[in-house]
């Protein structure tokens, strides 16, 4: 196999540009995954916050955190993943850095984003 072959399969299995709403770091959103049980295929909707983006066309990818409690959960997801079914932007956040890792230590009303406003 060729580059150019290689190169066909990759844009082959890409969604379009426009596929997903533009989100950021530091936003609430909804991610749609396909799990596959047994013999069916059902949707589980993980929400939280965008921690980071990574990456850069084809291989971009965000790591989202949803906090429930006590405990926290991480989960990083590909832009052009088959299991992702559809991703919605629940709020905008106002954040001032790329990466914020820093949330992992906060708890509570500490760990509160400020709200952007709509238009962005």
């Amino acid at each position: 196999m060729n580059f150019n072959q290689l190169k066909d399969i990759v844009n082959f299995q890409q969604k379009p540009v426009d596929f997903y709403p533009t989100f950021g770091v530091g936003d609430t959103i909804k991610v749609f995954c396909l799990i596959k049980d047994s013999k069916k295929t059902r949707t589980q909707i993980f929400e939280g916050v965008v921690l980071a983006i990574k990456g850069f066309l084809n291989t971009k990818s965000f790591l989202v955190r949803k906090s429930t409690g006590e405990f926290s959960i991480e989960k990083s997801f590909f832009y052009n993943s088959p299991l992702v079914a559809k991703i919605e932007i629940i709020r905008l956040g106002k954040v001032r850095r790329s990466k914020i890792y820093y949330l992992r230590n906060l708890r509570g009303k500490a760990a509160r984003i400020k709200e952007q406003s709509k238009t962005k």
